[in-house]
């Protein structure tokens, strides 16, 4: 996300939600001071409606929604149309919308994902 930060700094505004399960993650493996230092803009998760994201979405206030990392279990809700959390909630109200959705796995490595 540094790396994204840097490159498009001055060309994007860079908006960070992170979900509960997120929140703990980040602190457990320590980079939850990364995340307040390098971005301004950064909220959790207190339930699927708030911060309301969604709603933000669905207005058309984004020209997309980067989703990463996102875990299986957040990939496998929204292809069931599942919207029980921030996260969830938000993918779907998207593409209600017609806002681009990019969901990058928390399995990814680089150099095995191909776009079709």
């Amino acid at each position: 996300m540094k790396d994204i930060k840097n490159i498009y700094d001055d060309k994007a505004v860079i908006k960070v939600f992170i979900s509960k399960s997120g929140d703990q993650v980040a602190k457990y493996y320590g980079i939850y001071h990364d995340l307040e230092t390098n971005f301004d803009q950064k909220w959790v998760e207190i339930s699927a409606n708030s911060p309301f994201l969604a709603g933000q979405v669905q207005l058309g206030k984004y020209d997309f929604l980067l989703i990463a990392p996102c875990t299986s279990n957040s990939v496998a809700k929204i292809s069931l149309r599942i919207a029980d959390t921030l996260i969830t909630n938000a993918a779907i109200m998207a593409q209600k919308a017609g806002v681009p959705v990019y969901i990058m796995p928390t399995d990814f490595e680089e150099g095995l994902t191909e776009i079709t």
